[in-house]
């Protein structure tokens, strides 16, 4: 058995271990990638929410992007919670020094629980100059509106989201349906040009913390392995969707996404 890649994540801890770098680095090993990392935020967190949020320095965030980045053959780098606009444009700039084409952003803004995970001007710093080197973006409606000014209640109106989010910079982007009602999900990928909508049904649970870091992870997992971008963005829906399926409840609040189950694309691969 060998790796069929290696990739980086670039984002926060959650010391609840149901998001951020820990579910990062479980997606990327559960998909046979090797899986690399810059620790840009640690938080206090566990399945109740988001007690306490310490940035590590900007310039330490850029030394671990170097150290990997000029070492490392990186196929594909993904990035989940930048808290603040410094930390944004270090990132930025690491992602241009080293020729990163293949950049998945997940633009984390706000926790399940529903604490704030963005700070100041850290939208507009990802606007500006992180969504413009993207190759896939990942947005929620939330973040979808945010990054817009649009509200969102339809699949049209995702439609014209995602057309908006890719005059930004990025080559595809991927709007998760999952907050808009409904007893089936609908989400919608944008890419060269054309629609690609998936909907599936509604999985009704509350225990689904980690779902869009796991989404993005699974994304760039699936490029640094070679595979076509349209494909990663199927299987790494399919693999989030199983995630939901085989979810784990450790503590009183939120339970998270699960990573213990069979991927059916893996089984045949040595």
């Amino acid at each position: 058995m060998t790796y069929r890649g290696i990739a980086m994540t670039i984002a926060g801890s959650d010391s609840g271990g149901g998001a951020g770098i820990e579910a990062d680095l479980a997606t990327f090993l559960h998909l046979k990638v090797f899986g690399t990392a810059a620790l840009a935020a640690v938080t206090a967190q566990n399945s109740l929410g988001v007690h306490k949020v310490f940035d590590i320095p900007c310039e330490m965030v850029g030394a671990q992007i170097k150290a990997i980045l000029t070492d490392f053959s990186v196929g594909a780098v993904k990035t989940g919670m930048l808290s603040r606009e410094e930390t944004i444009s270090e990132v930025a700039e690491g992602i241009k020094t080293h020729r990163v084409t293949k950049l998945v952003v997940d633009p984390v803004m706000v926790a399940q629980s529903g604490d704030p995970l963005m700070f100041g001007g850290a939208v507009n710093a990802m606007i500006g100059e992180l969504l413009p080197l993207a190759f896939i973006v990942t947005p929620n409606i939330p973040e979808a509106e945010k990054l817009t000014g649009m509200k969102i209640t339809s699949l049209d109106e995702m439609k014209e989201a995602a057309k908006v989010i890719a005059e930004l910079g990025p080559k595809g982007v991927f709007v998760k349906g999952g907050h808009l009602e409904g007893e089936r999900v609908t989400d919608l990928f944008y890419y060269e040009g054309k629609f690609h909508v998936f909907e599936h049904e509604r999985i009704h649970t509350n225990d689904h913390h980690g779902t869009g870091c796991t989404l993005s992870a699974a994304i760039a997992a699936e490029l640094a392995a070679g595979t076509d971008t349209l494909e990663a963005v199927k299987r790494a829906k399919d693999y989030t969707r199983l995630a939901i399926q085989h979810r784990f409840k450790g503590g009183k609040g939120y339970g998270c996404v699960g990573h213990i189950f069979k991927v059916d694309w893996l089984e045949n691969s040595d």
